[in-house]
């Protein structure tokens, strides 16, 4: 049977005063309306369709390719916007599930849950119902007298005492036949206050035709969260965040604190990697085994294999090979790659750089368009000068060379295997197998100088019998 999706994206959202569509604000490192895509597909869905409006574009251009779009011009209502979607729709058959691009909290069990649910059921529509802990401001769901099916939905503003005291509410998902979707949405009115046309007067055309209403209740409240303003923005990600961090850790990462440590959906961490607080492992990142992670880190799109020790650094697209380590206060910028066993230690950066297998920048040190071999010692201070103000050039760096501290490396430059630069050098030549560059003036001294300069009128001279 198909299983079609239709998501509801095409709302202002003036409650987050902002000028991002509101489906596009980010929760887990995802926009919203992305992760109610990503698990429509997980579900099986054949066909999703997205409603657009209100920056249409933008959300048109995040899911291109992974949904069809229809447009909803005026914003009539949510029965107005699903009609928008028949030219695409209307011939299809099976079971449709209507989300919103504003609650992307439903896991994949419960929507393909409701897919079962609804085909084995028989019913015309079927609604994702939740057990509120204070069902206040929610519709709620009045069953008829044995239990079965939903006789209606009754919001809070039109609730008696008795519907007031039921805590079974609707979450705004419907699991509809496709065919009977459509009939029902043409018999829809907007004879309200607000002049929209309201899905949930499909039930009522539905049940007074003869069919049946149900619902299917699934187990966690918190799945049915919209955002609607910053402050559920803020209360979607602890809830999601705290599903990730525990799924990880069922999978056998530690964590020092799960409440301080901020990781993204689409993150993967190998099994006994520990990660102290205050941790952010964002985008698509790949963490392996037995990696520590410390206070402080930030790795965005990075991936860092097994044994590998990260010390309160940052990483933004680089890649980090198996037992080397960064840190504290290393910086690898995008295509930055440590191999096996490399080390870069405080205030080092890289970027579009690679440090080969053993080698070392202990501190103080860039290296930037750069390609260092094996087992070499960079000094503090190094600097791999490549950009001139209008190209970036690239420097070259053999195996087992020793780079004294305080070199420049003009760029473009080849140090071949086994060479070594002077401390405070300034290379601008190439150098061939084992050569050594100093590139620095001699030093001149002279005698008595402090007495010509003004400190010697404002301190006077230290006792020359005490050297």
């Amino acid at each position: 049977m198909n299983r079609n999706v239709i998501i509801l994206a095409a709302g202002k959202g003036t409650r987050m005063k902002s000028d991002l569509p509101k489906v596009l604000h980010q929760v887990g490192g995802k926009a919203m309306v992305e992760l109610v895509l990503d698990t429509s597909v997980a579900a099986g869905a054949n066909r999703i369709v997205t409603v657009v409006g209100h920056g249409g574009a933008a959300v048109a251009e995040l899911l291109a390719g992974r949904s069809e779009f229809a447009e909803q011009k005026e914003q009539l209502g949510t029965a107005h916007a699903i009609r928008m979607t028949e030219p695409i729709l209307g011939d299809s058959t099976g079971t449709t599930i209507i989300m919103s691009g504003d609650a992307p909290l439903f896991t994949v069990d419960t929507i393909n849950s409701l897919f079962d649910y609804h085909a084995q059921s028989g019913n015309a529509v079927t609604v994702l119902t939740a057990l509120a802990p204070n069902p206040k401001g929610y519709g709620r769901i009045v069953r008829t007298a044995d239990g079965s099916d939903v006789l209606r939905i009754v919001e809070q503003k039109d609730a008696n005492v008795a519907e007031q005291a039921i805590n079974e509410v609707n979450t705004g998902v419907y699991a509809f036949d496709n065919q009977l979707l459509f009939t029902a949405l043409r018999e829809v009115k907007n004879d309200n206050a607000q002049g929209e046309y309201y899905l949930p007067d499909t039930l009522e055309i539905l049940r007074n035709a003869g069919h049946t209403v149900g619902a299917f209740t699934m187990a966690d409240f918190d799945e049915s969260m919209g955002v609607n303003d910053r402050v559920a923005l803020a209360q979607a990600n602890a809830v999601i965040r705290k599903r990730i961090n525990e799924q990880h850790m069922r999978n056998g990462v530690t964590m020092i604190d799960p409440t301080n440590t901020y990781i993204d959906v689409d993150v993967k961490i190998g099994s006994d990697t520990i990660i102290e607080p205050n941790v952010y492992i964002k985008g698509k990142s790949v963490i392996g085994k037995h990696v520590t992670i410390t206070t402080g880190s930030r790795i965005v799109d990075s991936v860092i294999e097994d044994n590998v020790v990260i010390d309160a650094s940052r990483l933004d697209q680089a890649q980090m090979q198996t037992n080397s380590d960064a840190g504290p206060f290393a910086h690898l910028r995008p295509k930055a790659i440590l191999e096996a066993g490399a080390h870069v230690g405080n205030f080092v950066e890289l970027k579009n750089a690679r440090l080969g297998k053993d080698s070392k920048m202990g501190h103080l040190s860039y290296a930037g368009d750069a390609e260092i071999g094996r087992e070499v010692n960079i000094g503090a201070g190094t600097i791999f000068v490549n950009y001139d103000g209008i190209h970036k050039h690239a420097t070259t760096v053999g195996d087992r060379a020793f780079i004294g501290s305080n070199t420049k490396l003009i760029a473009p430059v080849h140090l071949a295997d086994e060479t070594i630069t002077a401390a405070g050098s300034t290379i601008t030549d190439d150098l061939p197998l084992h050569a050594m560059g100093i590139a620095r003036a001699r030093q001149t001294t002279k005698p008595d100088f402090w007495q010509r300069t003004p400190l010697f009128e404002k301190f006077g001279a230290i006792d020359e019998r005490k050297h």
